[in-house]
């Protein structure tokens, strides 16, 4: 059988309706209300609000049987709501009256109900204190600063130290001693930027081992040249780690700039306290024994017996050392004039620590709390917290909770020093 294929003259339409009942409606609410009918239509046998015709006998059972049949539903669902409320422990509700709909509580109304006391206090201190806690990234930053800036000081001053210019001052400044063995000083400082460029360059031990002097014999020995080369290594590794230390502090201030407010000052000057700790600390030592300072730091980086010449050799001869002093001196003095300079551009002043200036009324507010104790500005910061968030969870509440001044409506916290010592003022502001 297809599309196509005619419809056989006997066959019965299956029943629409399997409970007989097409004229009941399909939902309570198409039933008319208070026995009236919907305009334009007619009243049916058995309807809700209408009655079988007078002298229909055969409407009568047809009504009857529909009734009958309505009144089982109802009572079959009304014993599957007993049964449910038993079991579950509570009273069945009733149906509601006629032209009365049933409303079911929605699934959100659950969010309408406020948690206990003790969950709230315990959300705000767990709110409090995660915005109260300092990232741990920013203070590794500041620390790692604050470390590197006394290394790369000191490097930057040892590099301005061995250099041609710092040789040609000390040969030439008043009171330099002279060599006793022929040199003269247009001899010392050719023969001396021939070292001091051996110790920057990237040439081997050939570049001081071929010098010769104006007879003709080696300038340097070979134990001064191998002493050269020692110098050399620790040098330019010296530099190489200050290269790599400003290089990470780049990175540290960039980091810092854009997590941390005022983390470049804090470590710079934490850094510029630990440098002149250091410095003070190494130029005690130098005064008190310079001999033993300077024996102690050739043990430290060179082998024993390979950094001691005898007044004859080349290396004496051109760095006596009156010379090595200078540049202790010089040193320190870079290092110690940079970490002063550094200290004062990042001192913690009221404007860059993001203070108000300081008056006579903010001078008087903080001498009675000095007086009355100290207050925690994180307690503070806690309780401006704890406010807004009563304000949030009760908006149309009393203010009287939050701490609120009843006269202005302002925070006694946030409000002025003169307010806080016990000036009156008007809403305005004005005494």
């Amino acid at each position: 059988m297809t599309e196509q294929s005619p419809t056989p003259p006997n066959r019965q339409d299956p029943p629409r309706d399997p409970a007989e009942d097409a004229d009941e409606p399909a939902f309570e609410w198409m039933k008319p209300a208070g026995g009236q009918r919907a305009a334009g239509t007619t009243p049916v046998a058995g309807s809700a609000g209408t009655t079988p015709a007078d002298g229909d006998p055969s409407a009568a059972p047809v009504a009857g049987e529909r009734q009958g049949r309505r009144a089982e539903r109802r009572a079959a669902a009304e014993s599957t709501a007993t049964a449910t409320g038993t079991a579950a422990g509570t009273e069945p509700a009733g149906r509601p009256a006629a032209g009365e709909s049933f409303n079911e509580s929605l699934p959100t109304s659950a969010l309408q109900v406020r948690p206990p006391r003790e969950e709230v206090e315990r959300r705000n201190a767990e709110r409090e204190q995660a915005a109260n806690a300092k990232p741990v990234a920013p203070r590794v930053m500041q620390v790692l600063l604050a470390v590197f800036f006394p290394v790369i000081l000191l490097v930057l001053a040892v590099r301005a130290v061995t250099s041609p210019l710092f040789l040609w001052v000390e040969y030439n400044r008043p009171g330099f001693p002279g060599d006793g063995y022929g040199f003269s000083t247009d001899d010392r400082m050719t023969y001396g930027s021939y070292a001091v460029d051996y110790l920057s360059n990237w040439s081997g031990p050939r570049y001081l081992g071929e010098l010769v002097n104006r007879a003709g014999d080696k300038l340097f020995k070979d134990g001064e040249v191998s002493h050269m080369a020692d110098v050399k290594l620790v040098i330019l590794s010296a530099f190489g780690a200050g290269a790599l230390l400003v290089l990470f502090s780049l990175v540290a201030i960039l980091y810092l700039r854009r997590r941390s407010t005022g983390g470049v000052r804090r470590g710079l000057f934490a850094g510029s306290i630990a440098t002149l700790v250091v410095i003070i600390g190494l130029g005690v030592l130098a005064v008190l024994g310079w001999e033993q300072f300077f024996t102690e730091f050739h043990r430290v980086f060179f082998a024993n017996g390979t950094w001691t010449f005898s007044l004859q050799d080349t290396l004496i001869r051109l760095f006596p050392g009156q010379f090595w002093v200078d540049a202790g001196i010089v040193i320190g003095a870079l290092v110690l004039l940079a970490a002063l300079l550094t200290l004062i551009l990042t001192w913690p002043t009221r404007k860059r620590r993001g203070l108000p200036p300081r008056t006579a009324a903010t001078a008087g507010a903080e001498a009675g709390e000095a007086e009355a104790g100290a207050v925690d500005p994180a307690a503070l910061r806690g309780r401006r917290f704890k406010r807004r968030n009563a304000k949030a969870e009760n908006p149309a509440g009393p203010d009287t909770d939050a701490g609120h001044d009843a006269g202005t409506g302002r925070d006694p916290v946030d409000a002025p020093a003169a307010d806080r010592a016990g000036a009156p003022a008007s809403r305005d502001g004005s005494a």
